[in-house]
């Protein structure tokens, strides 16, 4: 055997071996819910009960999604395998120009809604664990808000005030908190 085609033997039988076991690794870890978070889904999504009656499974908003924030759930609950939804702290929602995840769903479980009347969750800002509190300039969640003031803006106390009517729930703010644990957190509305 050459030098060249024993090379090339070894290199193959790699990639035959590690990615199988790489995307099975992804597949396992990368969209599976922690047990203590809650369930986030699609901008446009109906109420839990009617938009898990209604999702087709059909991962045409997965596919859609720029930011590749939504996932097919992998679960042992009972009716929610593969059904779409957003963790934050895997990528958030970027609240997109289009929000494709809404226009390309089949089944209706992902209504057409503009960007202020989304309710993905709520952010809840955890006053103690924040920079803010420290006496710190961190304004990272002010500056990354895809929705601006209206969600979430730095008081002129000093302190930060998430928007009840005006935050969609996106996650933004979650994922980019610098503290750990997470300062500002993303809950289901």
């Amino acid at each position: 055997m050459r030098p060249q085609d024993r090379r090339e033997f070894f290199r193959e039988v790699l990639r035959k071996v590690v990615d199988p076991a790489a995307e099975f690794v992804e597949d396992q870890i990368g969209s599976m819910v922690p047990q203590d978070r809650p369930v986030l889904r699609p901008p446009g999504a109906l109420m839990e009960d009617a938009f898990l009656e209604t999702c087709h499974r059909c991962h045409s908003c997965v596919e859609a999604c720029p930011a590749n924030a939504i996932l097919p759930m992998k679960t042992q609950q009972k009716g929610k395998v593969d059904t779409p939804y957003i963790d934050p702290l895997v990528q958030p929602c970027v609240v997109c120009d289009d929000l494709a995840c809404m226009a390309v769903c089949p089944s209706g479980a992902l209504v057409k809604l503009g960007r202020e009347e989304i309710q993905i969750g709520l952010a809840i800002l955890l006053e103690e664990v924040c920079l803010r509190s420290q006496e710190e300039d961190c304004r990272i969640c002010t500056d990354l808000c895809p929705i601006g003031p209206s969600a979430i803006d730095l008081q002129s106390s000093g302190t930060i005030l998430v928007h009840e009517v005006g935050c969609v729930g996106c996650g933004v703010c979650e994922n980019a908190c610098p503290t750990s644990p997470k300062a500002i957190r993303v809950v289901d509305r």
